[in-house]
């Protein structure tokens, strides 16, 4: 197959070309599937659902099968872009519509994404059809800010939780996805997709889409997808997690420059600090694990992560730093500000005067 070719010639994403297609194909959400298939197999179909979760956890795909697997055909699937159709208006057609008995399955299905962006009003509007829709209509909502959605919208709904994927299935799937274009990825270079992708099956395959469409041989490696993503470059990384090490503060603010110099994404770099300062630490404490874990690392982090685990100056406490940053990052004034800070508290140079 090559990437994402459709049979009319256009081109589609990887996600969608690999979108799971039945409850075996879901990866993750074992929890979902397994009550969803039992409820199908009952004959215990609720008349309205409520799927939260993380982006890109397999929602909205769950959702398809779900009505595939009731009988419900693409002609009877109705998917609705809550972020776009959130007035009233737009649910009295909805309302409307879900009138009108099925074109040929046994019911109509009606997809809400992004549930949580409908208006108070149109919520007001929706609820006496959610709780008694017609009986061949069935509602199923998803979010990913359940708190958002109000609570007689839930209480109306079987609500199911999306677990994010761990980086291992996400890897999983990026690997298998490459092979399956005709790719193969260095282990390094697919746990960086893995580990950007921040919990998302889609992000890692839109990452991944961008990383193939340049590639020029059918062999990726750290490099490729460090270019392509825009992720810092293993040297730098490798600089700053030296600097902070040695405590030298001021050549840890000057790759932290060097990095804002080239537009480097602060929260990727300081979580890339926290995935190879977390190596250093388990290869001290639990060399077992790290051996296992050492796989996702090329072979000039893992000898500097080596180096670095006997340096009894990196701590809980270095890592702790690291992760009190990168939590704080997301309401920063200056983005890479809480790095900085991390790294002259780590250094010890935050100290008063006397």
């Amino acid at each position: 197959m090559t990437i994402g070719k459709e049979k009319d010639g256009r081109h589609t994403t990887l996600y969608r070309a690999y979108r799971p297609q039945d409850f075996s194909e879901v990866r993750g959400q074992d929890h979902v599937v397994r009550v969803l298939e039992a409820s199908i197999k009952n004959k215990k179909i609720a008349h309205a659902y409520l799927f939260s979760g993380g982006r890109g956890t397999g929602k909205t795909s769950v959702a398809r099968i779900l009505a595939r697997e009731i009988g419900v055909t693409a002609n009877d699937i109705y998917e609705i872009d809550g972020a776009s159709n959130n007035g009233v208006g737009n649910i009295r057609e909805l309302r409307e519509g879900a009138n009108v008995m099925p074109l040929e399955s046994p019911y109509k299905v009606y997809i809400v994404d992004e549930a949580h962006m409908l208006s108070k009003s149109a919520w007001n509007a929706f609820l006496k059809t959610l709780e008694e829709p017609p009986r061949h209509v069935i509602f199923i909502l998803a979010t990913t800010e359940i708190d958002e959605i109000p609570e007689t919208v839930q209480s109306r709904c079987e609500i199911y939780s999306f677990k994010q994927p761990t980086r291992e299935m996400i890897s999983s799937v990026v690997s298998d996805v490459a092979k399956k274009e005709g790719y193969t990825l260095e282990r390094p270079a697919v746990e960086l997709v893995a580990l950007l992708a921040e919990g998302s099956f889609r992000d890692a395959l839109g990452i991944l889409q961008k990383v193939l469409a340049v590639s020029g041989d059918k062999t990726i490696d750290l490099e490729e997808v460090e270019t392509v993503s825009g992720a810092p470059r293993s040297e730098l990384i490798r600089n700053l997690l030296s600097s902070i090490a040695k405590k030298d503060v001021s050549a840890g603010l000057s790759s932290i420059q060097s990095a804002v110099a080239h537009n480097v994404d602060p929260r990727i770099l300081t979580k890339l600090l926290i995935h190879r300062m977390r190596m250093v630490l388990l290869l001290r404490y639990a060399p077992d694990i790290a051996k296992t874990l050492s796989q996702e690392l090329s072979e000039p982090d893992i000898v500097l992560a080596k180096e670095l685990s006997a340096n009894q100056g990196v701590t809980s406490d270095t890592l702790r730093a690291l992760l009190d940053a990168y939590a704080k990052m997301a309401y920063s004034a200056v983005p890479h500000l809480p790095l900085e800070l991390a790294i002259i508290d780590i250094g010890g140079n935050n100290k008063k005067s006397a």
